[in-house]
């Protein structure tokens, strides 16, 4: 396995993603075209896409997807999920055989609601209760990772180019109202599946691209609060945070990118006073989720997206939009080439969140 500590490569990444504000749903066809036209920008080492909607005959209940090395550690972790949910459907998540993704986990599929007992005897909310076992697998049964975890939605990665990744799952027979899809050239992290993004965690996913440089003080920040990070790579983080900031504290995505992408204290003091204050006081009170170095997301949750550069704006990011479409990628192309006849295009300024959500629309 190529490990980027043996062999430097430049910070590549490709990221894009789309939401029809309408809630009106889409196959994933287009994401995989979309992404194929950035393929230089990714090495093989991990692709993945992340789709919301698609489960509407499932959507009151949480979509676990889960790779396995193993039967051994599959029967280990239906076990435990056996403990704490009623699991109401599982099989294999369909794939189709391509020559171009090989060496494949054993890839499981689970619509479950948290057993009605232990839920209370945790003394947890449902989604904490869901979060916490999420955790457990991935820290205590060897051999098994949750990579997916929300409800009516998926994440589906692996190594390979991410259109063949696409391919591979069969996201042409997906329909969603939302996608995300990351073609990775990573720097500092190994390429295996787990490594590959997006990153989820309950509804939340991050695809990224860039490198994290506060990484250390992020992830040991995010852990005082339960968090582990096991998969290998700083974008996790990114995810816990989103959740952490968001589902746990109640902060608003626009407040959420105001943390990690906060403006610099010169920025700030120029401010008026009402705006120094509210910008003072996030950087107080959450200064170990600032996120360093350059980057570029885009953030899934529940009923929307969001699109943001870190302050310096050091990786690409376009918006476009048609009709109740809206459109992020990294390259102009990558929209063009399934929608050539755009309303608008723009670029972000750094450190300004771009969030669209369904106008009540269905999910």
């Amino acid at each position: 396995m190529l490990k980027e500590g043996e062999t430097r490569i430049p910070s590549g990444c490709a990221i894009s993603g789309v939401i029809d504000k309408s809630g009106k749903r889409m196959n994933g066809e287009a994401m995989i075209r979309s992404i194929a036209v950035m393929h230089e920008r990714s090495n093989g080492l991990g692709g993945g896409f992340a789709a919301y909607g698609i489960y509407p005959e499932y959507k009151d209940y949480y979509a676990l997807h889960l790779f396995y090395d193993s039967p051994s550690s599959k029967k280990e972790c239906e076990d435990f999920l056996e403990r704490h949910f009623d699991i109401i459907n599982l099989s294999k998540i369909p794939t189709r055989k391509i020559p171009e993704i090989t060496d494949e986990p054993l890839i499981w599929r689970y619509f479950v609601t948290p057993l009605p007992t232990k839920l209370a005897a945790s003394g947890l909310d449902e989604r904490e209760f869901v979060a916490k076992c999420v955790f457990r697998v991935n820290t205590r049964i060897s051999g098994a990772y949750v990579f997916s975890s929300g409800k009516n939605m998926g994440v589906f990665k692996a190594v390979g180019y991410p259109e063949d990744v696409g391919r591979f799952y069969k996201l042409e027979e997906y329909e969603g109202y939302a996608f995300t899809v990351h073609g990775r050239y990573p720097t500092n992290t190994p390429g295996w599946w787990g490594g590959a993004h997006p990153f989820a965690l309950l509804d939340y996913s991050v695809v990224h691209n860039g490198e994290i440089s506060s990484y250390d003080a992020n992830r040991r920040a995010i852990e005082q609060y339960g968090y582990s990070c096991t998969l290998q790579t700083d974008t996790e983080v990114i995810a816990y945070i989103v959740d952490y900031l968001n589902r746990k504290k109640g902060l608003s995505m626009e407040e959420i990118a105001h943390v990690v992408a906060a403006p610099f204290w010169e920025t700030i003091g120029h401010m008026d006073k009402k705006k120094q204050e509210y910008h003072e006081t996030l950087r107080t009170i959450f200064a170990p989720q600032l996120i360093t170095g350059p980057f570029s997301i885009i953030v899934g949750f529940e009923g929307g997206l969001m699109a943001l550069n870190d302050r310096l704006k050091l990786r690409s990011m376009v918006i476009a939009e048609k009709g109740d479409k809206v459109y992020i990628a990294s390259e102009e192309a990558a929209i063009r080439i399934i929608e050539p006849d755009l309303d608008c295009v723009y670029a972000p300024a750094g450190g300004c969140p771009v969030v669209v959500r369904l106008n009540g629309g269905e999910q």
